[in-house]
């Protein structure tokens, strides 16, 4: 069974940037889509990235367009989320999800396995 661990997480200033990395273990990524989601407190749990199998397909929530970039490495079986122009609307636990699938889902029903989660602070 897949253990996905994220990491990066922590407090930035408005306008800063973060970098989150998911790392899985037990066994290999290279044929499942993969996610991020955030939780802000008080609010469900909401999609902000997604990425197909082989990495050429990517889709992000209208909210982080082009300020958020989610990548892999299935080599290292890790997926990243690189977060530029921090807000303090994007401070939430931010989760690494992956589904048994190769195309991109966007729902959390959708996702099979999870990670724990890392805290993203943001402060203006």
């Amino acid at each position: 069974q897949v253990q996905l661990v994220e990491s990066g997480g922590g407090l930035a200033q408005a306008g800063e940037s973060l970098k989150l990395s998911c790392a899985a273990s037990g066994r290999t990524l290279s044929t499942n889509a993969m996610g991020w989601f955030r939780q802000a407190p008080g609010k469900e749990r909401e999609f902000v990235a997604a990425i197909n199998w082989s990495g050429r397909l990517t889709n992000v929530a209208d909210s982080v367009e082009g300020r958020f970039t989610i990548s892999r490495d299935n080599v290292k079986s890790t997926v990243y989320l690189q977060m530029n122009s921090l807000q303090p609307e994007d401070a939430a636990v931010y989760y690494c999800a992956g589904q048994r699938g190769t195309a991109i889902r966007t729902s959390t029903g959708d996702m099979d396995f999870w990670g724990k989660g890392t805290q993203v602070t943001v402060s203006s």
